[in-house]
Parts: structure tokens; sequence; C-alpha cells
């Protein structure tokens, strides 16, 4: 009995896992530049004698499907998307610094450029921060410029530079707080070669209808799992039973 209630609870357990990460990604399959979850599992034969026949479900790590969202026309002044490959580069609150494709920004209240999720847009020199200003527009280059308030409004000024960066794929992780950052943990450096579609956004790569599909899918399996344990239950119960017949 032993034997078959450890196998199912394995299963249950990853097939729990996968719904948690199959939810966050519908969750988020309406926000801008988003990349889903995937998670990895493998069988894991058990070894010894009389225990080959026994497979196991071990899960070995999560990962990030790379694959990029389409490109929607906004005209929004600070919505841009990434043309191609590449990032944009961002810090939490906490100063952690990651990499995002958002790109539905805005400035708040003390003129700093934030994303969607309230995350600092970096540019050259740190965090972009911008002056009392009458316009604002974002240029392919990730360049920002402004026209300062109550000047002529043929008066441009650039202020900084959004920093865009392009690391290698294999080094990047999904954090804890869902900020992509590097591996190893240090900071990408600009990429001139990676380039922004102003006035357009990124939509988020979640296949909406997949998704919906595997949470059924990974519905049943959870049921089939819980319904091993149920019989290894019940066969450890007639086993007993006969053991006291004895």
């Amino acid at each position: 009995m032993d034997h078959l209630v450890y196998v199912a609870s394995s299963g249950a357990g990853q097939a729990m896992l996968a719904q948690a990460a199959n939810s966050n990604n519908l969750a988020n399959a309406s926000t801008a530049g988003f990349r889903a979850d995937l998670i990895l599992a493998q069988t894991a034969q058990l070894a010894g004698e009389q225990a080959e026949s026994r497979a196991y479900t071990s899960l070995y790590g999560t990962g990030i499907n790379f694959r990029e969202g389409s490109v929607n026309v906004t005209g929004g002044d600070l919505d841009v998307a990434i043309n191609g490959e590449g990032w944009i580069a961002v810090a939490e609150v906490d100063g952690t610094r990651g990499v995002s494709r958002r790109g539905d920004l805005r400035i708040n209240e003390v003129g700093q450029l934030l994303d969607g999720a309230g995350r600092q847009i970096l540019g050259d020199s740190g965090p972009i921060a911008l002056p009392d200003y009458s316009h604002v527009s974002i240029g392919s280059d990730g360049t920002v410029t402004i026209v300062p308030l109550g000047e002529d409004p043929n008066s441009v000024t650039e202020v900084d530079r959004i920093k865009l960066v392009k690391p290698d794929k294999a080094e990047l992780v999904r954090g804890a707080n869902g900020l992509i950052q590097m591996r190893n943990g240090e900071e990408p450096v600009a990429d001139a070669g990676v380039t922004l579609i102003a006035g357009s956004l990124e939509s988020s790569n979640v296949d909406s209808v997949g998704s919906l599909v595997q949470m059924i899918e990974l519905a049943r399996e959870f049921e089939y799992h819980t319904k091993m344990m149920k019989v290894a239950e019940e066969l450890d119960a007639a086993s007993a039973e006969l053991i006291s017949l004895n």
C-alpha cells in the first residue's frame, strides 16, 4: 500500500504546483509584456532491489516562456514595445535590479518614470526622473525627451535614455517577487542593438485558451491521484482486516 500512496501523492503534489503556475499565467493574460511561467518536471525512477518499478514525479526547476507577444498600436506617448529581442532594465523599490518587457510606462507625482507594475525604469545613470514638462516623448533608441514647462514647444530637452539590454536567455530567472533577473545577480550591460516601438504595447504571451484547457487537465490529473490514494487506503484497510482474521 505504501508504494502506491507515495507514488500517487508525488504526482498530486506536482499537479498542484503546475496548477499554481498555470493560474498565475492566466491571471497575467492581459498584463503587457508578461512572460509565462513554465514548470519543469521529470520522472524519477526509484533505485534499489525490487524498487525499480516505482516512478515518482520530480520537480527540478521552473522556467520562462520567452515567446514574443503580439505588438498592438496604442498611440500613447508613454507606451513602448521592444522591437524583437531585448529587455528594459528596471528596479524594484528596494533597489533590486532586473529586466522587463512591460512597456505601459507612467510618470508618478515626483517625476519618476515607472512601468505598469510600479518598477523604476533605469537609464544610463540610474532611475529616470523627469522635471516639470508640458510634453514627453520616447524615441526608438530609448531617448526620453521633454518640452520643459513654460518653454516654447520647439524647445526639446533630452532627459535620459532608457537602458535597453539583451542578456543571454539561459541566464535569466524569475525571482520570488516575479521580477526577471540575471541568474548570477549581475546587472546586464546596455545593448545599442535593442530598439523600441513607440506608441505601442506588447501583449502577454500567455495562451488563454490553452491555459484554460490545461487547468481542466491538471484538475482531472489531481483527481486521479487522490482516487489512487483512496484506493491505497481501502487496500490497507482490507489487508488489516485479513491480518486480524488470522
